[in-house]
Order: C-alpha cells, then sequence, then structure tokens
C-alpha cells in the first residue's frame, strides 16, 4: 500500500518515455530511499529547470536564455541552416561536432493523421530565415520516415522562390554496417544516394 503522494509521484514518473508502471514504482522508490541524496536536489532541479528553460525566439532550441546560446555564437557559421524536428535532434548533431552553422527545429513533422499541419509547426519562420541575405543553405535534415519525408518535400515547395540552396541529408548504409542485415528501404536509399569515388 502507498500514499497519495507516491501514487501520484509513480504516474507522473510512468509518463516519462521508456518508463511505464513497474519501472516507474522502482524509480519512485529508488528516490524515496534517497531522499537527500536524490529526491531533493532532482525535485529543485526540475523546478530550477521550470522556471528558466525558454524556446528561442529566433530556432525554436530550448534554452535559459533567448537567443539561445546557438544562434547568440558568433563564431557559426550563419550562412548554413540545418532544419530538425525536434531538440534531442539538435543535441544529437552537436554531440559530433561537426556542425558549424545555426539550426532551426521544426516542432514535430506534418501528418495529416495527427491533425498536424505546416501552421502547427516552425515553418513560416524558418522560411523568413532563409530569405534573408546572410544565408546560403538550408539543410534538411528530418527523420527518414513517411512524415520527415514529406515535410522536408513541403519544406523545398516553399522555399523554391528562395535564393538558397537547398540540401538533405545523405541516407544508406551506415558506418559499419553490413549489407545483409540492412532493410530494403535503407539498401534502396543507400544505391540511390550514391556517389563518385
Amino acid at each position: 500500500m502507498s500514499t497519495p503522494e507516491i501514487e501520484r509521484l509513480v504516474d507522473l514518473l510512468a509518463k516519462l518515455p521508456g518508463l511505464g508502471p513497474r519501472s516507474a514504482r522502482r524509480a519512485a522508490l529508488y528516490l524515496i530511499k534517497r531522499p537527500g541524496q536524490l529526491m531533493q536536489p532532482l525535485a529543485e532541479a526540475l523546478s530550477g529547470a521550470a522556471g528558466a528553460i525558454r524556446n528561442c525566439s529566433n530556432c525554436g532550441n530550448i534554452d535559459s536564455v533567448d537567443p539561445c546560446r546557438v544562434c547568440a555564437d558568433h563564431e557559426r557559421d550563419r550562412s548554413v541552416i540545418c532544419v530538425i524536428e525536434d531538440v534531442a535532434d539538435l543535441w544529437a548533431l552537436e554531440r559530433t561536432a561537426s556542425f558549424g552553422g545555426l539550426y532551426h527545429v521544426l516542432g514535430g513533422t506534418l501528418s495529416a493523421l495527427d491533425g498536424v499541419g505546416p501552421d502547427d509547426l516552425n515553418i513560416g519562420k524558418l522560411v523568413d530565415r532563409a530569405r534573408s541575405d546572410v544565408v546560403l543553405e538550408v539543410i534538411l535534415a528530418t527523420n527518414a520516415t513517411v512524415a520527415g519525408q514529406t515535410t522536408s518535400h513541403y519544406i523545398t515547395e516553399r522555399l523554391a522562390d528562395a535564393e538558397v540552396k537547398v540540401s538533405r541529408l545523405a541516407h544508406g548504409v551506415p558506418v559499419g554496417g553490413e549489407l545483409d542485415y540492412l532493410d530494403d528501404g535503407t539498401l534502396t536509399a543507400a544505391l540511390k544516394s550514391r556517389r563518385e569515388v
């Protein structure tokens, strides 16, 4: 038996990705057993983040300042914008330390089934940014899903009259991948995206 406070904690933890009811109970019990070491600092961190985190008015990234630290960094190449679906994609690209331009977070993908249209995403701001004199290239880095491809196609059409190069991330065989283990769609994309060596 547990208290209403514990049940509320378990219910909230169960809403996190990757945690079901049983995992949430284990996590709650772990926190409860370590109130000073973990539970109180976690509660303070959550409260601090809830009060400080905001979306960048320029690119849609999350940060405690506006514009975000990426947009405010004058060392970054302002002529290239990488378009991504979500902040998690920005974090993934930043981990690689291979992209030095700016980002644009769409906030999802177009999906007629889910009722997500162009006005529900951060596409209008992207079009405005792409039409500036500074931007020379827009890289579409949406996921290789039907929704991601549809969104990329729509953005390409919206940018048709902008004087920018529109490119797409390559799709195909991953580094270290073996052909025998890849699905048909990945192999097809790899063949179509081949390049001369």
